[in-house]
């Protein structure tokens, strides 16, 4: 939900910006607020309640040994996504040869997208079912397409609005309440509130024509590897899309639980996602070409951020119900 500059929970108040929107259209109405995965100069992120602790030798840096996320979120009334179905627009030129933002990239990132559901990291969010919504703790890959750069190479957090509303209405993808609408933008696309010097990721909701639409953007991690990257040899040999895999696991648990802003955060308005922001747990392995991961999913090997597991004796960043 929030993150501070060096990637653990912070609201970003974009001034202006839903009069802009709807300059632009009168049927567009752009968020106020979105949510970002922040990261800073720091490899090191210290979100309240969590102290930074180095992890075992060799292995990635790591947080808080027992999980312990403090103060604990609390549930505000907001809707939950119940099956979050994700949609990728693949923004920029993916059909790059700069080893990062082409078609084995992008289908790292597919193969992330039919494997994430239904895994016991991604099941932790059924603890934050409430107020009437179930979270089963699957998720569907509803499907892509690309925009080769309709709002230009340096893109507003507007644009990254108008680029999925473009999407939905020339038919590109369907309207999906339960969506989560991903763009995803390949290294020569920067943003301009703020993507590697403050954020990695963010997400948010916005409303056109009368739709209420939960949207994300992620850059490519190749962008700035020493801020959005924990490690520049990655299990799937592009240390890009891997960075980019672990901030889109963030934000889809946190569109998940928080798709409004009005659902689950806590009192320093942390949603599950920010609470455990860059820390990877004891669970790691090594890969066969050195890289470190923390999961599996499917036939791929993934260093993601940890999750929230929601108990009545607090909130605990875990990689299943059982591992932190």
């Amino acid at each position: 939900m929030k993150r501070l500059f060096v990637m653990a929970a912070a609201v970003i108040v974009v001034a202006g910006l839903a009069n802009s929107a709807r300059a632009q259209d009168e049927s567009l109405q752009a968020p106020i607020i979105h949510r970002i995965n922040e990261r800073g100069a720091d490899r090191l992120v210290t979100p309240k309640g969590i102290r930074p602790e180095a992890g075992p030798t060799g292995q990635v840096l790591t947080q808080g040994s027992t999980g312990v996320a403090t103060p604990n979120m609390t549930y505000h009334g907001g809707a939950l996504i119940s099956t979050p179905v994700i949609y990728i627009i693949w923004y920029g030129n993916w059909n790059q040869s700069n080893g990062s933002d082409n078609p084995a990239g992008q289908q790292i990132i597919r193969d992330w997208a039919n494997t994430i559901g239904g895994s016991p990291y991604f099941q932790l969010n059924q603890t934050a079912s409430a107020g009437g919504f179930t979270i089963t703790g699957n998720v569907t890959f509803g499907g892509e397409t690309t925009d080769t750069g309709s709002q230009g190479t340096r893109l507003s957090d507007n644009r990254v609005f108008a680029i999925v509303t473009r999407a939905i209405n020339n038919g590109a993808l369907p309207f999906n309440a339960s969506g989560v609408y991903f763009v995803l933008t390949s290294t020569n696309i920067s943003e301009s509130s703020g993507f590697c010097s403050r954020y990695c990721g963010w997400h948010t909701a916005g409303t056109s024509n009368g739709r209420d639409i939960r949207f994300s953007f992620v850059g490519n991690a190749n962008r700035c590897l020493s801020g959005c990257a924990a490690q520049t040899t990655s299990p799937n040999g592009n240390a890009g899309v891997d960075g980019m895999i672990s901030v889109m696991s963030h934000e889809l648990e946190e569109a998940t639980t928080d798709p409004d802003l009005n659902a689950w955060f806590d009192s320093n308005g942390a949603e599950d996602g920010d609470k455990c922001a860059w820390t990877f747990g004891h669970a790691q392995f090594q890969t066969s070409n050195g890289a470190f991961a923390n999961v599996t999913l499917g036939t791929r090997n993934f260093l993601i951020q940890r999750n929230i597991k929601i108990t009545s004796s607090g909130d605990f960043c875990m990689m299943n119900s059982t591992q932190n």
